[in-house]
């Protein structure tokens, strides 16, 4: 028995050996893995004016920013979820999927931002989309806040005041206490990296503050605090009736050593903090707090440049340990993958770093310039976060590849199929702890700055039809697939 056990533990280590990057791997996923797709509020619900939902800051920055969105489009419209979505509901039965990933609107809850007025429309909406998701046998996972910040908060200071964590913990009661007895995983944030530096380093998302090394910090500080406190919300005053899990979406590329040097690999590590680190240390570290090399280097380059103090905000010992800790799993949105090496940084997102970011010009270039297809980096990651974490619960909740072209999308279809396939190694192979999928996105939607000039939908929308028709693609086909097989079956002649 012990032989056997020995040469069982033995065979992953040699499939990982024996297996190229690209290799395609043949197994299922395990029964209680959730297979799904994702959607957030402003880039496909439209009625942006509609019973009563008050304005958000992607609202006000369309309305007034034409012409940092590439099409000078804007989510007035979009895909018109507000009213067609039976037809998503649809759609996602069709495809066979688990769970729906989707977004609150707080401002369509709450117009004002603050609890003075409850949109009792607004709490009717999502009551009809929750329960017509569950008579479908679809698991709902809703994420409080993706970026659409009540525009009245954003005339307070928005995320760089913190006062916000405080209406975000009562907006979250709101939701829990409306919808918490159907929903069981709930993500309080999405992406705060990207809220904080490119809503409030480079102004390129709403709400266009330029304060890069000031404001996007103190809007990531508010965001964990606000965090933090939901999360306490909920083991407080839900968990006992409810039973849920909550969540943060954090975003993450992985971002690899360009060479086997030391120099490289440490570049790499410092890039990694500064990306995922910046609000998974916090969380899910055993230490805590910021990441040490990022106190360190922005406490040093604010010295250098004549500060008091630190550009980074500090916590007190009380909040580094409420913060730690305060998430049931971990979900991870993950699109792409970049080479780091040792230097002044070459990107204005990384003020207060010293590395730089390249790709490699024979990775599959896709519509959106930033994303190349590097599959064989997506199992690098999860493997940098089980090894960071000490293996934390993972949901993946977005992944996805863009793309300009109509319902032949081969590459998309590839992309996911590569992309989970490098995601089953990781769990079979490496594992890795992870325990959903949720495809980004359902349906093409209005994204950001790009406007309607790119497409991530497993789904079409004609946005010049008013009826905004859903139509297949190749790569839901795919996706379908895979979900039917659970996983990937071995060719005939392999078996």
């Amino acid at each position: 028995m012990l032989i056997k056990a020995l040469i069982c533990s033995f065979i992953p280590s040699l499939l990982v050996r024996a297996m190229g990057e690209n290799d395609m791997y043949y197994d299922t996923f395990s029964n209680d893995f959730a297979f799904g797709a994702a959607t957030s509020a402003y880039q496909i619900e439209g009625g942006w004016r509609e019973d009563g939902k008050g304005e958000n800051i992607w609202d006000r920055f369309t309305h007034q920013n034409s012409t940092l969105i590439q099409d000078a489009s804007n989510g007035d419209i979009a895909a018109d979820s507000y009213h067609k979505y039976k037809n998503d509901i649809q759609i996602l039965k069709e495809l066979g999927v688990e769970t729906y990933r989707f977004s609150l609107s707080w401002s369509r809850i709450l117009p004002n931002g603050d609890i003075s007025l409850v949109n009792s429309k607004g709490i009717e909406y999502y009551n009809k989309l929750i329960n017509e998701l569950i008579s479908n046998g679809i698991e709902p996972m809703v994420t409080l806040y993706h970026w659409d910040l009540p525009q009245q908060f954003q005339d307070l200071g928005g995320w760089t005041n913190e006062v916000i964590s405080d209406y975000f913990a009562d907006y979250a009661r709101v939701a829990f206490s409306a919808f918490g007895d159907r929903v069981k995983w709930w993500l309080t944030l999405n992406e705060p990296w990207i809220q904080s530096v490119l809503g409030y380093g480079v102004g390129q998302f709403a709400p266009g503050l330029k304060s890069i090394g000031i404001a996007d910090y103190l809007a990531g500080h508010t965001m964990l605090k606000a965090h933090t406190l939901a999360y306490e919300l909920y083991k407080r005053e839900f968990q006992q009736e409810h039973e849920g899990k909550v969540g943060i979406a954090l975003d993450a590329s992985w971002l690899a050593p360009k060479s086997n040097s030391s120099a490289d690999k440490e570049a790499s590590e410092q890039a990694m903090q500064f990306k995922l680190g910046w609000f998974a240390h916090p969380i899910f570290s055993k230490e805590g707090d910021y990441p040490p090399i990022m106190k360190t280097m922005i406490a040093a380059k604010s010295k250098n440049e004549g500060y008091a103090r630190s550009r980074l905000p500090t916590f007190t010992p009380e909040w580094i340990s409420r913060i730690k800790g305060s998430s049931d799993f971990f979900g991870l949105n993950h699109y792409t993958t970049f080479l780091v090496n040792p230097g002044k940084s070459n990107s204005p997102l990384f003020k207060d770093s010293e590395f730089q970011l390249t790709q490699d010009d024979s990775w599959p270039s896709t519509a959106a310039d930033w994303l190349k297809v590097v599959p064989w980096g997506f199992r690098h990651l999860l493997k940098w976060i089980k090894e960071a974490y000490d293996s934390p619960l993972v949901i993946v909740t977005e992944n996805g590849v863009a793309d300009n072209r109509g319902i032949n999308d081969l590459q998309r279809a590839d992309y996911h199929k590569r992309y989970i396939n490098e995601m089953l190694k990781a769990i079979r192979l490496d594992g890795c702890n992870v325990r959903g999928y949720m495809a980004w996105s359902l349906i093409d939607n209005f994204e950001w700055s790009d406007g309607y000039m790119i497409k991530f939908g497993l789904y079409s929308v004609d946005f010049d039809d008013p009826e905004r028709p859903r139509v297949a693609k190749e790569s839901s086909k795919v996706y379908k697939e895979i979900i039917k097989n659970r996983g990937f079956l071995a060719p005939q002649h392999l078996e």
